[in-house]
């Protein structure tokens, strides 16, 4: 069991698949749906890197405020297509365009990792990267994928744990970072930061 109490620990996230991770992880924690405008962070001339980590830092950051005690975990997941950054659709003709790139040909699903505590300053941020080899859809599969509104609110408008089999020939990298938070990465940060506190 990771050495944390539900105070000391705050994933700044509303989403539901990165707080089953860390609690299928063991980790006892809250969660706080951070307060910023994702929309207001210009994608333009900046590597899909950098903005992920951006995002996720910006994230811990909003949360980190108003709890300084405690430590604060944000996370951003984007998909890069050769460069080009691709977050959540705002419609489905946006999703269907978004399906009919991205399973076209392989592509990389990056998530922005920062951890922080106002009180020390302490400042952590970092990425990982998975590059997803996806099976060839036909339009009756991307028809259906987008009826079902499954892709509402996932980057790159798919979640692997829900239709992994049917989208995805293989990966290279981590799945839960696919699923919105590198569990290694930040098991072994977490490690770190126990083992150094």
């Amino acid at each position: 069991m990771p050495e944390y109490q539900s105070t000391a620990l705050i994933l700044a996230s509303a989403s539901p698949r990165r707080r089953e991770l860390l609690t299928g992880a063991g980790y006892e924690f809250e969660a706080v749906c951070p307060d910023i405008d994702e929309s207001s962070f210009s994608a333009a001339g900046i590597e899909p890197v950098q903005y992920a980590e951006s995002l996720a830092l910006a994230k811990a950051k909003s949360i980190a405020r108003m709890y300084p005690e405690s430590l604060i975990i944000g996370a951003d997941t984007i998909v890069d297509s050769n460069g080009m950054i691709i977050g959540k659709p705002d419609n489905a003709e946006q999703a269907r365009q978004i399906v009919q790139l991205l399973f076209s040909k392989p592509h990389k699903v990056i998530t922005g990792l920062a951890i922080c505590r106002f009180r020390d300053g302490i400042e952590i941020v970092t990425h990982d990267s998975t590059t997803v080899y996806p099976k060839e859809m036909t339009k009756e599969q991307i028809d259906e994928h987008i009826k079902s509104n499954s892709w509402i609110d996932k980057a790159g408008a798919y979640a692997i744990q829900e239709n992994g089999d049917e989208f995805v020939e293989r990966i290279e990298g981590s799945l839960t970072n696919v699923m919105g938070m590198p569990m290694e990465l930040l098991e072994r940060l977490l490690d770190e930061f126990i083992h150094n506190k």
